[in-house]
């Protein structure tokens, strides 16, 4: 690895263990550690949807466990490895799901670590639950936490956060998109490259909140290197550390290709954060924006569909989605759902479903 003068392998890919690679350098080293760990799904079998295609899940080895004791014991030595790497100055933030998270929360607390926010990332676009038998996974949960109680002093831009939230305090509920199309890597035969990508908006609000441009961020499971992206983009200094051959290698592809942005155009951030998110027709309806059992009728045709509760309308014997459904109801593979479904609105007219979202953007 070549060195930078400070002694620290910056803006480098290490492969190798994290626990490993990280009790060889330095004490107090990294300004915020960044991890995104296994989740301990264990999952059993396969899950299709209900057209028969199988769902890409996560069925990784790197994310397969004995037991519990076994992740807690996983879990409590790269813990133990982030807080040697620590500045007392610094934080971290730790990401998982509901398999997870909980578990390790109790052992960051066990450890000293002194927790600051939890953040509910809630997915715009989340993956149906296609059996039904519970509630679609919509979010993952991140813990913020400083190095120890007695801590004083650590990095939280509150002004510039704030100024990303137009003009208002920003609050632990991020609504952001999946990670999907370009950005997302894929193998060569088209699936996804790494089961669990997390999204590049994700890690600009995490380092715009919690670090300074010259930072050094530290992400002890790399993957394919979204961390070292955002703050190379941000111009911040980051190591990684990824064990896997392959997402190291996608991962240093990655970094050779991505350039630092102009400091002057992270204020286009906020244009971005402005925005209003968009949001699917499942959510509308989960939200009860468009109530189930309501009836919708086609612009065209006159033709009437019922919203289900998955978000998806059943017109006739037929099921499907808003677009799918409006183009079988006048022989065309698909149209535009939003403008082709009228909902009868209060007023006792019928009106396009994109009023309906606009309505739901709004509030």
């Amino acid at each position: 690895m070549r060195a930078d003068p400070s002694g620290l392998p910056l803006d480098q890919v290490i492969l190798g263990d994290c626990v490993t690679e990280m009790y060889r350098l330095p004490s107090k080293c990294v300004d915020m550690v960044f991890a995104d760990p296994p989740y301990n799904l264990q999952l059993r079998g396969e899950l299709y949807r209900p057209n028969m295609t199988r769902v890409q899940g996560v069925h990784d080895v790197w994310d397969q466990f004995l037991d519990f004791k076994h992740y807690d014991l996983f879990t409590l030595e790269w813990l133990h490895a982030c807080q040697h790497v620590l500045k007392d100055t610094g934080t971290i933030w730790v990401i998982g799901s509901y398999h997870s998270i909980y578990r390790v929360g109790s052992l960051m607390m066990d450890l000293g670590f002194w927790m600051l926010n939890d953040f509910v990332w809630i997915k715009a676009n989340p993956t149906p639950n296609f059996r039904g038998v519970r509630f679609t996974n919509a979010h993952e949960t991140l813990i913020w936490a400083k190095k120890s109680k007695d801590q004083t002093k650590y990095t939280f831009n509150h002004h510039a956060m704030k100024y990303l939230n137009q003009n208002k305090q920003a609050r632990s509920d991020w609504t952001l998109p999946i990670c999907s199309g370009g950005e997302r890597l894929t193998a060569p035969d088209g699936t996804k490259l790494h089961s669990t990508q997390k999204p590049e908006r994700l890690l600009e609000r995490v380092l715009l909140a919690s670090t300074r441009p010259g930072d050094v961020v530290l992400d002890p499971f790399f993957g394919t290197g979204t961390t070292g992206v955002v703050a190379k983009q941000l111009h911040r200094r980051w190591i990684g550390i990824e064990r896997d051959k392959s997402y190291h290698q996608a991962a240093k592809r990655r970094m050779a290709t991505t350039t630092p942005r102009l400091l002057a155009d992270i204020t286009a951030l906020a244009d971005l954060d402005r925005a209003k998110p968009r949001v699917s027709f499942a959510v509308l309806v989960s939200d009860g924006a468009v109530p189930v059992g309501a009836v919708l009728r086609h612009a065209k045709t006159g033709a009437e569909a019922v919203v289900l509760a998955d978000g998806s309308i059943a017109l006739g014997d037929a099921v499907g989605s808003i677009h799918k459904m409006g183009g079988a109801a006048v022989g065309a593979p698909a149209s535009n759902g939003w403008v082709t479904w009228l909902v009868e609105g209060d007023d006792g007219e019928w009106h396009p479903l994109d009023e309906a979202r606009q309505a739901y953007l709004k509030q």
